[in-house]
């Protein structure tokens, strides 16, 4: 089994029978496992930051109309099948990175507010992003959770087949 497809079983049973997962009880009466798309190795991408100086306070709304506060730190360009595309890069309160995205697969094969991603800074500068662990948030299971929406700088017109899909 490979580490990708152990996360995603760890995972799986986190939504099945954990007291924090986003399901409600009734949807985990039914719930059997999310939807993947299939390991893309292509979308697994080390990626030099393009650091915005100075950061500046960006102020996302919510899915329940709320607002969250983060720093708009830097920038990433990259290549999916020929095309580039470039998204924004913001750090959480908690001093981690955040990639919230929306791309073509959304609505119909990826959840339509968008998916999220946490890459790791790997060297100095350089951030490790790996689509295959972009995921949806838990707003997208259950509307009590108030979840950031993918700024427009961050919605791109090319497919990422990697991570998760819709559950339904």
């Amino acid at each position: 089994m490979s580490a990708l497809e152990r996360f995603r079983q760890e995972k799986d049973q986190f939504f099945k029978n954990d007291q924090n997962s986003p399901l409600t009880p009734e949807q985990k009466l039914v719930f059997s496992s999310l939807n993947y798309y299939p390991e893309n190795t292509a979308l697994r991408l080390e990626i030099a930051m393009e650091m915005v100086d100075p950061p500046q306070n960006v102020n996302m709304i919510t899915s329940t109309g709320d607002r969250r506060d983060y720093l708009h730190k830097a920038r990433i360009r990259f290549n999916v099948d020929g095309q580039e595309a470039v998204l924004q890069v913001y750090e959480d309160a908690f001093g981690a990175y955040f990639l919230p995205f929306v791309d073509a697969t959304a609505p119909q094969e990826t959840y339509g507010a968008g998916r999220y991603l946490e890459p790791e800074e790997v060297n100095p500068g350089v951030l490790l992003v790996d689509f295959n662990l972009a995921y949806n948030p838990f707003c997208a299971y259950n509307n009590r959770w108030s979840c950031p929406i993918p700024p427009h700088e961050n919605r791109l017109k090319l497919r990422i087949e990697a991570g998760e899909k819709k559950l339904y």
